[in-house]
């Protein structure tokens, strides 16, 4: 069987993808592409779902923070960003994402946008609410481990 000439094969876009979450979350590569898919069905339907068709290329999560390459169909870019604004959670855990950029090739995409080392994350107690507590450290942003969860806190909030 042959392929198709060039100007008959699917074009595709490349988003690249910042991930944030809280320390404790634990989800996989999986989980976010299913998750990816449900919003796209709850925002777009069935129809304008197929016709973005998002599919998550590379995905890699280091403690709180991570990074993913998100393939979409050219000309659907606009309603693919409209899906990731609506991505809150992932397996009940919190998530933000950001669009760092958008590119043609999944090399492009590596090289212009998520070159960058991984933010450095540092484990220390910290003194909130009259007790110490553990908390991640990073870039300034604290997350510190209360009885239920997390609390999102700055260096200035502990002092």
């Amino acid at each position: 069987m042959k392929h198709l000439p060039k100007h008959f094969r699917q074009r595709w876009r490349y988003l690249a993808v910042e991930l944030e979450t809280w320390s404790d979350a634990d989800f996989d590569r999986g989980a976010f592409q299913r998750h990816l898919w449900f919003a796209a069905q709850n925002l777009l339907g069935d129809v304008g779902s197929a016709a973005v068709d998002l599919s998550v290329v590379r995905f890699e999560r280091v403690g709180p923070t991570g990074t993913a390459i998100i393939r979409t169909r050219r000309g659907e870019v606009s309603q693919a960003r409209a899906v990731l604004a609506t991505l809150e959670s992932v397996d009940e855990d919190p998530v933000g994402l950001r669009v760092r950029g958008v590119s043609g090739t999944v090399r492009a995409c590596e090289e212009k946008y998520l070159r960058g080392r991984p933010e450095p994350t540092e484990h220390d107690d910290v003194a909130f609410a009259g007790t110490d507590r553990p908390a991640v450290i990073r870039a300034g942003r604290v997350d510190v481990h209360v009885d239920d969860g997390f609390v999102g806190a700055t260096q200035r909030d502990l002092s």
